[in-house]
């Protein structure tokens, strides 16, 4: 069912995220402690997307359809390569879905990286009638047949729509949950300044560190990098959302079970 993180703080190695911590992203793809609803591994593909710059207009992104263990020059790379701003996931597809690098986490657009953990379900069924109210260009231009794609595209319309990443979230996710029961909607967005998460059918933790100083950062993910002391789970069916120096969780209305 995937597992994601995303950092904001000081530049660090992409390592720090995918390679170094005990419990690292790269550890979590093939033995993951915390997954809900099925699915053993993550390797059904992985993404990392950052931001060489804080002023950059767009991020980097990097993906592959293998899992992220058998990639022979990611560890190299994410020596070499440092960032103030990253989002990373490891995917476990849902059964009838493509496993291609293109359904990938994360997605992107100008300055917004997005991922999502979890399922529709009933898919596609249950979410036609919500697909509906999207542009029809924008669904010819899914980037994969995922529900994890249809949720990007219903996020960005919201973001194109002018709402703030928070209400965008909270929008697709009681939207999505009364048309379709029972999915999980574990969403994760940032534009390099803020993270804005859900945490709906699966877990979700953040750890905030040095938050009055310049060292401040934040990680996000779906199951602690590293021990467990400082790390705080987000409540089923609320949304977070953090930046280095604050952090706030609120429970999403109308959210259905």
């Amino acid at each position: 069912m995937c597992r994601h993180v995303a950092y904001l703080g000081p530049p660090i190695p992409l390592a720090e995220l995918l390679f170094t911590p005990p419990h690292s992203l790269s550890r979590q793809s093939w033995a993951p402690l915390d997954m809900r609803g099925g699915g053993t591994i993550n390797a059904d593909g992985f993404g990392i997307g950052w931001f060489e710059d804080p002023k950059s207009e767009e991020p980097i992104r990097y993906r592959r359809e293998s899992p992220l263990w058998s990639d022979a020059g990611l560890p190299a790379l994410a020596a070499a390569a440092r960032s103030g701003a990253i989002l990373a996931a490891v995917r476990s597809a849902t059964v009838g879905m493509p496993v291609t690098e293109s359904a990938a986490a994360p997605f992107t657009a100008g300055r917004w990286l997005f991922s999502h953990n979890g399922v529709i379900a009933g898919w596609p069924d249950s979410v036609a009638g919500v697909a509906r109210g999207l542009p029809v260009r924008d669904l010819l231009t899914l980037e994969a047949p995922t529900d994890s794609a249809l949720l990007w595209t219903l996020v960005r319309a919201h973001l194109r729509a002018g709402d703030p990443p928070a209400t965008a979230l909270s929008a697709v996710v009681a939207r999505v949950s009364a048309a379709a029961p029972g999915s999980r909607l574990n969403l994760l967005l940032t534009d390099g300044e803020t993270i804005a998460a859900t945490a709906c059918g699966h877990s979700l933790s953040y750890l905030a560190r040095d938050t009055s100083t310049v060292d401040a950062s934040v990680l996000v993910a779906s199951e602690p990098l590293f021990g467990h002391h400082g790390w705080i789970p987000v409540p089923d069916r609320a949304l977070l959302v953090a930046n280095p120096a604050s952090a706030t969780i609120t429970a999403m209305e109308g959210v259905a079970p």
